[in-house]
């Protein structure tokens, strides 16, 4: 008996820097906290014109894409990210029904702000970014004892 094939959700984030003072837009998600921009690819979207979308819907900022950043598997939730570096090129940031908050801030107030481990990791990739495609598949574990749930590497990798 054949098996229906695999479902996954693609989606794609972008840390967009400034071009002149070097600070980088966060927004602050309902859901979330603090965190940059993305989400899902719709059908018939490409990459970047995903990232492009998202970040406009999110921030009200354009971008210009400059590096693939990062490749990231979850496994549990069958969600395949794209992290992506951006430079902001018009537009002010503004909130939507997506972002309670939308801020330009320093590299450093960024890594402060980004505490959710998976999104810190990713964060840290783009800000390190030494033109090393990363290759990050992870899970959640089951609740702990607290009720949270656990972030487990499984494989990480340049590639």
């Amino acid at each position: 008996m054949s098996q229906p094939p695999p479902r996954h959700i693609v989606a794609v984030a972008g840390l967009v820097a400034h071009p002149t003072n070097g600070t980088v837009l966060l927004l602050r998600s309902p859901r979330r906290d603090w965190e940059f921009p993305g989400g899902q690819v719709e059908e018939g979207e490409s990459l970047i014109e995903a990232l492009h979308r998202e970040i406009r819907e999110e921030t009200g900022v354009s971008v210009s894409v400059s590096s693939l950043v990062g490749v990231y598997s979850n496994t549990r939730s069958k969600i395949v990210m794209f992290g992506f570096l951006c430079e902001w090129t018009g537009g002010e940031p503004t909130t939507s029904p997506e972002s309670l908050e939308v801020e330009w801030v320093s590299r450093d107030e960024a890594r402060r702000r980004v505490t959710r481990p998976p999104l810190r990791d990713r964060l840290r990739d783009m800000l390190d970014f030494t033109g090393q495609v990363v290759y990050r598949s992870y899970a959640f574990s089951a609740l702990d004892e607290t009720g949270a749930t656990e972030y487990v590497v499984q494989e990480e990798r340049f590639v």
